[in-house]
């Protein structure tokens, strides 16, 4: 086997902005393993500022797996613990390489197009008028859910789009999960959740920042809302970590990236250890392109996890690589009959 990787800058067709601030672009690196005439691919995408292996030392990791590319079992086990965005990526590009159709990575009925995955439909942060006309769009285009990106603007203003959604479509009606980036204090947090559950809000995503973990479970302890853990797992690698992680915590879901929390033998790792405390979960993408949310959406969909799940990003980018995903009536398909086109990853 040999293997190689290419950088790839994807650019956002509208500005994204969370309460970590406003991104423009992002940074992708495609893994590439050969053996003989067959070619597997796979996506590696840390976020800055957020995953932890998003800093310099990623490219020469990555070259040092490509160069010993023959000690894969190693990289997967445990090489790799410390990079969850390259260990995801070597994984999906060592299963498309033994794939028998190229990027049918986990067929089922997903893949031969006879089942969609339900997706929430994703608000960005920005000005009021902006985030109105986001949640429009997706209501029109038949989402059910929708969530909502929160804690960048006043939050009495975000708590005003949210009132307005509600008079006009009610919670068996329309589901709204909102993600704070962990931007509450645990004072604001406790004020602000009691102001989202009276709105019936589904569920808030990190109200506070990873790391304060006394203070998440003591929130979570008093129930004023269902809580959903996001950034509180990344960097949480062994299996006595995550357990007791969510037995001290115990949020009502977590909320899996591949990509940020341990490719998807650690995410998967992550489902089981919640199932047995009783908690939810749901899969989310991680911003990737086309070439990480199929491999993304292709295991999801093995899963049977009814909710919502966070795979409707394929769209954000004005030069991402062109699939057979496709979304309708807020579903994720994948259209066999559609082929890959990666003479992109010669473009940006």
């Amino acid at each position: 086997m040999k293997a190689y990787f290419v950088k790839y800058k994807l650019h956002f067709k509208r500005p994204a902005g969370t309460s970590r601030g406003v991104m423009q672009s992002r940074d992708s690196w495609f893994f590439f393993i050969k053996n003989k005439n067959k070619t597997g691919i796979g996506e590696i995408a840390p976020l800055k500022n957020l995953s932890c292996d998003a800093n310099a030392e990623l490219e020469p990791k990555i070259a040092e797996v490509c160069h010993n590319i023959q000690d894969y079992n190693y990289w997967v086990d445990d090489g790799l613990m410390n990079f969850p965005s390259l260990r995801f990526g070597l994984e999906t590009a060592m299963l498309d390489l033994k794939a028998d159709e190229d990027k049918i990575l986990f067929p089922s009925d997903f893949t031969q197009e006879n089942i969609g995955i339900p997706i929430n439909g994703l608000v960005w942060m920005g000005e009021p008028d902006y985030m109105i006309q986001q949640i429009d769009e997706k209501i029109n285009d038949g989402f059910r859910c929708i969530k909502l990106k929160i804690g960048a603007i006043d939050f009495n203003k975000e708590v005003a789009i949210l009132q307005s959604v509600r008079k006009r479509f009610s919670a068996d009606k329309l589901e709204i999960r909102v993600d704070a980036n962990g931007a509450f204090t645990m004072e604001e947090a406790r004020k602000n959740l009691q102001k989202l559950a009276a709105l019936q809000i589904h569920s808030i995503e990190q109200p506070i920042a990873a790391g304060k973990n006394k203070e998440l479970a003591d929130l979570c302890r008093e129930r004023i809302m269902p809580i959903a853990l996001d950034e509180s797992l990344i960097g949480v690698h062994k299996t006595k970590d995550k357990a007791v992680l969510l037995s001290v915590i115990r949020p009502e879901y977590i909320i899996l990236k591949p990509s940020l929390h341990g490719g998807i033998a650690g995410c998967s790792e992550w489902i089981e250890i919640a199932e047995g405390l009783n908690i939810g979960w749901w899969i989310t993408s991680a911003l990737e392109s086309n070439v990480g949310l199929n491999a993304i959406a292709q295991w999801t969909a093995t899963l049977g996890n009814p909710l919502p799940q966070g795979l409707g990003t394929g769209s954000l980018y004005t030069n991402n690589i062109p699939s057979p995903l496709y979304i309708r009536d807020a579903r994720l398909f994948y259209q066999p009959k559609e082929k890959w086109n990666l003479n992109y990853l010669n473009h940006e």
